[in-house]
């Protein structure tokens, strides 16, 4: 299956949405922001198929991360999740992207998005 890197600021979403796609058979490593996210992405060098990241965030935002992520790993896939319908411009710039979840969406929602996503 695949690997997922997991990018949420609120410890619980991020522990329930990692125990879900685990259920698929995916790999999921998680950060708690998007500075946290990057270092992973740098220390991994980019060896995940699928970025799955909230976008309001402390420090640095899942677009903004997202924008790194796509400079440097320009494969990688995109998956962004969002309570706030007007991140869709900022995220639409984005090449990889592979579509956004608007929050709140339920568990089998984001399994089934990700399945149709992931090679």
């Amino acid at each position: 299956m695949a690997r997922i890197l997991l990018v949420d600021d609120e410890d619980s979403v991020r522990s329930f949405l990692k125990r879900g796609l685990e259920l698929d058979g995916h790999t999921v490593e998680t950060a708690c922001d998007g500075e946290d996210g990057l270092d992973l992405l740098i220390t991994k060098n980019g060896a995940f198929d699928l970025l799955l990241t909230d976008v309001r965030m402390p420090l640095m935002d899942g677009i903004a991360l997202a924008h790194a992520a796509q400079e440097h790993w320009p494969a990688l896939t995109i998956l962004i999740m969002t309570g706030y319908s007007d991140q869709h411009e900022r995220a639409q710039s984005l090449e990889n992207l592979a579509g956004i979840l608007l929050k709140p969406f339920t568990l089998g929602e984001l399994r089934a998005q990700v399945s149709r996503v992931l090679p």
